[in-house]
């Protein structure tokens, strides 16, 4: 983490969806998060009383009751029961991030990974988990102390995002679909038709989108189907030795 005042000044306290509501549209899914559980909020204590205190805050939800990866993850500790024990104890034991957002001019500085990592053990619960969309792009669950489990991609993700990078579009640009059309617009006419015949052959999965002509339209749809496949994160808290039954 960057060493500044605002780090030094910032404070973790509770909040409620008022406090989500105020940041809700600096994440890229700007709608309510659902039920909630739990709201934190990161305060920045060193502006005046006239000026946005709130820089970031963190939502925690009620758990899917089915994962996948959560099962191979726990050996599929919470499996093997009726579908009501099943879900008693998934609710018991799992709280789930749904938002962590930042304001954008306090990112970089470790705070979200901050509110992560302080905010967990106060819910009380033996796991944690979170679907990250591009959690390898920015891995600040990770550096809270969450364990990330990714799917693998199919092979045609692989081999579009290879051709990507060959013209200089890397993994950190693909959140980001005006920079990605800002980038594309200053090929040269062999790498356009490059990345125009790999994205092609990437649409045949994907029916009458199949045939959609360059543009930012185009753009935004590959990458959300790029950056759709999120990570699963978990998290164990030590100071809880056994499931709650």
């Amino acid at each position: 983490m960057k060493k500044c005042s605002v780090c030094k000044k910032v404070q973790i306290v509770s909040g409620c969806l008022d406090d989500y509501r105020r940041l809700a549209h600096y994440h890229y899914r700007d709608s309510r998060p659902g039920p909630f559980e739990r709201i934190f909020v990161l305060r920045n204590e060193a502006v005046g009383p006239t000026r946005q205190k709130n820089i970031g805050v963190i939502v925690y939800s009620m758990p899917s009751p089915r994962l996948e990866l959560r099962g191979k993850v726990t050996d599929n500790f919470f499996g093997g029961f009726d579908r009501n024990t099943q879900l008693e104890l998934i609710n018991r034991n799992i709280r789930c991030i749904s938002r962590v957002i930042i304001a954008p001019r306090f990112r970089g500085l470790g705070l979200a990974s901050r509110l992560v990592r302080q905010t967990m053990p106060k819910m009380n619960v033996p796991i944690i988990e979170a679907m990250a969309v591009m959690g390898q792009v920015n891995p600040f669950l990770e550096k809270a102390g969450m364990i990330p489990y990714a799917s693998k991609l199919p092979k045609r993700f692989v081999q579009l995002i290879e051709a990507l990078s060959m013209i200089g579009i890397e993994d950190k640009d693909l959140i980001d679909p005006e920079k990605v059309q800002e980038k594309l617009a200053r090929l040269t006419r062999a790498e356009a038709e490059f990345i125009d015949c790999e994205i092609k052959r990437f649409l045949k999965g994907y029916g009458r989108r199949r045939n959609m002509p360059p543009g930012p339209e185009r753009t935004r749809y590959i990458l959300s189907r790029l950056t759709a496949r999120a990570v699963y994160y978990i998290w164990f808290n030590e100071t809880i030795s056994n499931f709650k039954f």
